[in-house]
C-alpha cells in the first residue's frame, strides 16, 4: 500500500514536471509561432492553426528535439498547409453550391504585417513558387538559418541554401525597376 502511494506520488511529480516544461515551451515560441501563422491566414484562422501546433506538440511532447524552433516551424508549415487544403475544399463547395465566398476582412494585427510600404515586396513573394517563397518567409520572417529551414521545409541544406539564393536573386530582380535605389549593385557597400 506505501509503495502504491510512492509510485503515484513519482508520477505525478513527473506529470507536473513535464507540465511545466511545456508550459515554458509554449510560453517562449507562442509569439513567433502565432506571427507564423498571421502571416499565412487570416486572423480566425490563424488562432485555430497556433492551437492546432501546440496541440501537436503537447501530444507529441516526449518527442521533442533538441531544436525545437524548427520542429515548432514544421508543425506549423503543416497545420498552415492542411488549413489552406480545407479553404480550398470549402471553396470548391461553395462554388458548387453556387454562392459567393465571404471573404473576412484582416484583422488589424495583419493590416500591421502587410502596410502599404510592404504591399511591393509582399507582391513579390507572393509571385514565387512555392518553394521558393516559404524558405524566403523562414528566412526572413522568422529568422531561421538554412539548416533550420531544411528541417521545416524537408529538404537538404544544400537545397535550402539554392532555394534561399534563387529566392533573393528572383526577388532583386522584380524589384529592380520599381526601387532601383533599393537594389545594391556589385561592389557597392
Amino acid at each position: 500500500m506505501l509503495e502504491e502511494v510512492g509510485i503515484e506520488r513519482e508520477m505525478m511529480a513527473q506529470s507536473l514536471a513535464t507540465d511545466a516544461e511545456f508550459r515554458r515551451l509554449f510560453d517562449e515560441y507562442f509569439a513567433e509561432v502565432r506571427s507564423y501563422c498571421l502571416r499565412r491566414l487570416s486572423v480566425a484562422d490563424a488562432n485555430d492553426a497556433v492551437s492546432e501546433v501546440f496541440f501537436v506538440a503537447w501530444r507529441r511532447r516526449d518527442d521533442v528535439p533538441t531544436e525545437i524552433r524548427p520542429w515548432l516551424f514544421a508543425i506549423a508549415r503543416n497545420v498552415v498547409r492542411n488549413s489552406a487544403r480545407s479553404l480550398v475544399r470549402a471553396g470548391r463547395l461553395l462554388d458548387r453550391a453556387r454562392v459567393e465566398p465571404v471573404r473576412p476582412d484582416p484583422g488589424p494585427e495583419v493590416q500591421v504585417v502587410r502596410n502599404a510600404e510592404d504591399e511591393a515586396l509582399l507582391g513579390v513573394v507572393q509571385s514565387l513558387p512555392d518553394k521558393y517563397a516559404e524558405v524566403l518567409r523562414l528566412w526572413a520572417w522568422e529568422w531561421l538559418t538554412t539548416p533550420q529551414i531544411a528541417a521545416v521545409v524537408g529538404c537538404s541544406v544544400s537545397a535550402a541554401e539554392k532555394r534561399l539564393t534563387r529566392a533573393l536573386k528572383r526577388m532583386q530582380t522584380s524589384l529592380a525597376d520599381e526601387y532601383p535605389h533599393a537594389i545594391r549593385k556589385e561592389g557597392q557597400q
